[in-house]
């Protein structure tokens, strides 16, 4: 049934808004402007926080809104005559995309802050507004039977001899020709052409509508019938219709004319125009000089669309089977394809009028040599089920076979229209007078047939197809549990601890314990969970529990539809509501209480299912909050290399490699390439970037499916991994093309390993100015809820890990599916767990840090000790600079560090693009045992002894960090020790001096001081001693609370101490 679709804005209210009637009021209205339709709201009178609440519609046209973003401007006005003023009247306006808009039932209250005019505008307040799509259905035509009566007069006589109505001969009448023209409304011949042809678009003449006036026009006001919005389902057939010109008035009816070949479709594509007058497609004459599959193609044939302009081309021989007729048999034959030794037969064909195949076969270009004959032959089974596109025919009965010579084989270039398949009689076997419609050509993997082919790199197994995935929504639900009500008259005890439970498919949280004497439990706690779209079958479910010395025992249960909760985006409170215990072993739900519950998705979080430093994707849920995108990434798969053999089939080595790259929501899967350790893909992929400072993952997997295809009925074993890739997006430049090979590394019980190499090409494309794109690095990385109401560290982590798993689920239901080992490895869910190798390189990239400000400190002490004077000299002559021209200390600073940065330029890398490293991961430097601990999972698995071991080693480590933190805090008291006369003479001796220095400071001018100070710390080494100075030998004698710290002295021998301290010696 034919929709409508229509674009709802509810003006709410707005808040804050400046005052322009003189006397501190404003008569605000708001007037908004969609693709030329205009509607106003009322005026408020004197109002500064207005409230309307109206609802206005928008026609929408379907094919501009989603591909070029019609914009909803939303301006604020005075009305002058209410309250008439010299000032301007407006007071401010907001413009969004439509691209941005949400369907009915994803909307939410949102407040927009009112943005200026121009610079000199005086703006300020925020309008809440509520902005989505809905799709109305358009009843069917009230009386038909008219309308056939009416048409049929108009069908102009057509003599039987000629061609020229056989298309209105196919035109369908009454219901049958209305369906129709909605089902082949860009193929089948209409009228002179309109501005869109779905039923839901607007005509252009609808842009010029005066103010106020509503979507839907009738056909009162004054438009003709043919160009209002009335539906096609309501249109009499196209032979009966008036033709009309391009202004829709009407003009004089034109001859009969069967059909226009020559006109393109709405979409531009020659393809798509079909001809009714030919039953089939008309044949392609194959030419010799078109190209030979044997000889590699000319430079100057583009056989390829431009988007795979990051791979190499891989040349492919198509053949496309069709159907068949006049076949001797009434069995289910099968179609055999030789192509340089390779037999390849397709499935059965299916029971219909004519026996039907519609399979496509790509055999690559492994040996040019050897592509001199293709041989297509038709066979008949015998018995049995011949399914297996791999299974020989020598128990078939042959009906008849075709050859082609390969050199006469067209290229196709892939901006044309696909090759129409034609008939071809078979020659030879039993079918004297068969035929077969195929159709052959030459293409790369560029062809839209390619991805459903079947392909010799891949066995035949449908679950080795190239695929796009989509991570579903994810929302934050948070239920605020208030309190509850009509709990206590059940309960017989005196001080019962009542507790909910919540639960949200695998999901359980509870509130804390509440003991209350009123009757009336209050908890007012914040539980959130990780909700995926669609919530249609999805309940949150809450338990009353108390807790008793016995056991728990349960009171009463509630639940809520995921569908009628609220969504905000925004840190407002959304109103509560009760909710009824019931009993759920009773038929008749006794009332067993109720709860106040407050229950909202939240839209304004980012609901993350990777790490943070790693994450692709720092958009919120609601969609109303995206930003445009600021560029496009472009990812090629071309190759690997080098791959080890990953398992063992009939004692020969294997490998069966796909590919995985995971960017934002949109996850890719190459196809699998069976029994190859250099595996070449040379696919290309395209993602929106929304922010620079994101990572994009590709994972590199050996497959169990191609093995697993024979009786099993799901696979059991995980697919093996091999070996993971990052790049930064923010390395890239933009326009730049890097075509890279990164090694595979895979960390095992002995260390790294390298699994082989797997070859990329990565373009990064900017799509906003350079400005707007250098703004994206002032912005917060984190959506502002996240600021607002932050989650903590370990809540975030907890429902990080849930995010993982309904992503998993989520995937796990396609086909082919991802499995949950390939996206855990992917979103690295099992990788979080403690390595005593990553404690070790944490602190290495500690001391990295740290060692510049070394470097610094070296070299302050190399020029105090005069061993460069030269150098010594010039800081004496910086020094007397900087004190004396103080002004000049930020700006100096300022053009060092800028002279640091050009200088490094010179020496940044040049190498490939940043990835994993063994040095920095410590992968090859720690002992296994380190490694068992990582590979050990939670509760351990090893034996007591090697975990006491594990722990002693552990508990060593924490005694240094424990005498690290122990020093940290000495240092702190003693600070705090200077003024709190803990040592009196101490404190007496800093303050005395401390006052002394603050009547010199207000004698002698400050620079005198600082140059003498400056002096003094840059004296030769033959003024100075050996002993430290007296200011650090006067804070080192301050006292602290270490003293007071109760130590645990164990109980020993002196003896046995001696002996030990010998074993040690010894050791």
């Amino acid at each position: 049934m034919a929709t409508v679709r229509k674009l709802i804005v509810e003006v709410v209210d707005a808040r804050d808004l400046m005052p322009k009637d003189g006397q501190g009021k404003s008569s605000p209205y708001v007037l908004l402007d969609f693709h030329g339709q205009r509607k106003k709201t009322r005026s408020m009178i004197r109002d500064l926080n207005p409230v309307w609440n109206e609802v206005f519609e928008f026609n929408v046209d379907k094919k501009s809104a989603a591909v070029l973003g019609d914009m909803l401007e939303v301006d604020v006005f005075h009305d002058l005559q209410v309250s008439p003023t010299t000032r301007s009247n407006f007071l401010g306006r907001v413009r969004l995309d439509s691209r941005q808009f949400v369907k009915k039932g994803e909307e939410a209250l949102i407040y927009y802050h009112l943005e200026k005019k121009n610079l000199f505008s005086w703006i300020q307040g925020d309008i809440g507004l509520k902005i989505y799509f809905s799709d109305e259905v358009v009843p069917p035509p009230a009386s038909l039977p008219p309308l056939e009566e009416v048409a049929k007069p108009a069908d102009p006589p057509t003599p039987t001899t000629e061609p020229a109505p056989e298309p209105d001969k196919q035109q369908p009448k009454g219901e049958e020709a209305a369906d129709a023209g909605k089902a082949s409304d860009d193929t089948q011949t209409a009228p002179p052409p309109k501005p869109s042809q779905t039923p839901a678009a607007e005509p252009p003449s609808d842009s010029g509508k005066p103010d106020g006036e509503t979507p839907p026009p009738p056909p009162s006001e004054g438009a003709p019938p043919p160009d209002n919005a009335t539906p096609e389902a309501e249109k009499p057939p196209e032979s009966a219709a008036s033709p009309q010109d391009g202004s829709g008035n009407p003009v004089e009816p034109a001859p009969p004319q069967p059909v226009q070949p020559d006109a393109p479709s709405a979409s531009g594509s020659s393809h798509e125009v079909k001809i009714p007058t030919f039953n089939v497609p008309r044949p392609i004459t194959r030419l010799t000089s078109v190209g030979s599959f044997t000889s590699d193609p000319p430079e100057t044939i583009a056989i390829e669309r431009s988007t795979y302009d990051l791979v190499e081309k891989m040349h492919y021989l198509f053949v496309r089977v069709v159907r068949a007729r006049s076949l001797p048999t009434t069995g289910k034959p099968v179609v055999e394809i030789v192509v340089s030794g390779r037999h390849v037969t397709s499935k059965p064909a299916r029971d219909t009028i004519l026996f039907e195949w519609d399979q496509t076969f790509a055999f690559g270009r492994d040996s040019p040599d050897s592509f001199s004959i293709l041989e297509v032959s038709v066979w008949d089974p015998a018995a049995g089920n011949f399914a297996d596109t791999t299974s020989n025919v020598a128990r078939h009965n042959f009906l008849g076979g075709i050859c082609f010579d390969a050199t006469e084989i067209p290229l196709r270039d892939p901006p044309d229209s696909p090759l129409a398949p034609q008939w071809y009689r078979l020659e030879g076997g039993g079918a004297h007078r068969g035929d077969l419609m195929l159709a052959t050509w030459i293409g790369t993997q560029a062809d839209e047939s390619f991805p459903d082919a079947w392909k010799t790199d891949t066995a035949g197994n449908p679950s080795s197809e190239s695929k796009v995935y989509q991570s579903p929504k994810l929302w934050y639900l948070r239920l605020t549990v208030i309190e509850a009500q009509d709990i206590l008259s059940l309960m017989s005890s005196k001080e019962p601890s009542f507790q909910v439970k919540a639960q949200l498919g695998s999901q359980v949280l509870k509130s804390k314990p509440s003991v209350t004497r009123n009757g009336s439990p209050s908890w007012n706690e914040d539980l959130i969970f990780v909700a995926a779209e669609p919530f249609a079958d999805h309940q949150l479910v809450l338990l009353l529990e108390n807790r008793q010395p016995k056991g728990t025992v349960f009171l009463g249960v509630a639940s809520i539809a995921l569908t009628s909760i609220e969504r905000r985006i925004d840190d407002r409170k959304v109103v509560s509501r009760w909710f009824n215990f019931e009993d759920p072993n009773d038929k008749k739900r006794t009332y067993k209480g109720r709860v106040h519950l407050r229950v909202c998705f939240d839209g304004g979080y980012h609901v993350m299912d990777e790490a943070a430093h790693v994450c692709s994707d720092y958009r919120p849920s609601a969609r109303q909050l995206w930003k445009p995108p600021v560029g496009s990434l472009e990812l090629g798969i071309l190759r690997c290399k080098h791959l080890l053999p990953m398992k063992t089939i009939d004692g020969r080595g294997s490998t069966d490699v796909y590919a995985v790259a995971k960017y934002g929501n949109k996850w890719v899967r190459t196809r699998t390439v069976s029994d190859s350790l250099d595996p070449k893909w040379n696919e290309q992929y395209t993602w929106k970037v929304y922010d620079p400072s994101t990572v994009l993952s590709i994972g590199v997997f050996d497959s169990w499916e191609v093995c697993e295809m024979d009786g099993s009925k799901e696979p059991i074993r995980p697919d093996i991994r091999i070996g993971k890739v990052r790049i930064r997006i923010s390395t890239l430049e933009t326009g730049k093309v890097y075509r890279n090979t990164y090694p595979l590394l895979l960390l095992s019980h002995t260390g790294s390993k390298k699994m082989g190499e797997i070859e990329l090409a990565v373009r990064f494309a900017r799509v906003i100015p350079t400005l707007d794109f250098l703004h994206v690095y002032s912005q917060p990385l984190l959506p502002i809820m996240h600021h607002i109401k932050p989650l903590g560290l370990v809540q975030q982590e907890m429902l990080r890990i849930t995010s993982v798993k309904l992503v998993a689920a989520h995937l796990a239901r396609s086909e082919p599916p991802l499995r949950l080992d390939v996206v855990s490895y992917m979103l690295d869910a099992d990788s979080q767990s403690f390595s005593m190798r990553k404690v070790r390189a944490n602190w290495f990239r500690i001391i990295n840090v740290v060692a510049g400000v070394i470097d610094v400190v070296k070299w302050v002490e190399d020029t105090r000790a005069w061993k460069n004077p030269t150098a010594t000299l010039l800081v004496h002559a910086l020094l007397v600079m900087l004190v004396w021209f103080p002004d000049l200390i930020v700006p100096s600073l300022a053009f060092y560090v800028f002279v640091v940065g050009a200088w490094n330029r010179r020496f940044r890398s040049r190498d490939p693009l940043p990835h994993f490293d063994p040095k920095l991961s410590l992968a090859d430097l720690v002992d296994r045992d380190e490694l068992d601990e990582e590979f050990d999972g939670m509760p351990s698995t090893r034996s007591n002894e090697v975990v006491r071991a594990r722990y002693d080693k552990l508990r060593a480590l924490g005694a240094r960090v424990q005498t690290t933190l122990g020093d940290f805090a000495t240092q702190g008291e003693r600070v705090q020790a200077l003024v709190t006369w803990r040592d009196p003479r101490a404190t007496g001796i800093f303050v005395g001096l401390c006052f002394f220095v603050a009547i010199i400071l207000y004698l002698v001018p400050s620079k005198m001081v600082a140059m003498a100070f400056g002096f003094y710390y840059l004296r030769h080494p033959m003024f100075r001693d050996r002993f430290p100075s007296p200011a650090l030998n006067f804070f080192r004698r301050l006292p602290s609370l270490s003293d007071r710290i109760i130590v645990l002295t164990l109980e020993c021998d002196y003896f046995q101490l001696q002996d030990l301290n010998s074993f040690r010696v010894l050791s």
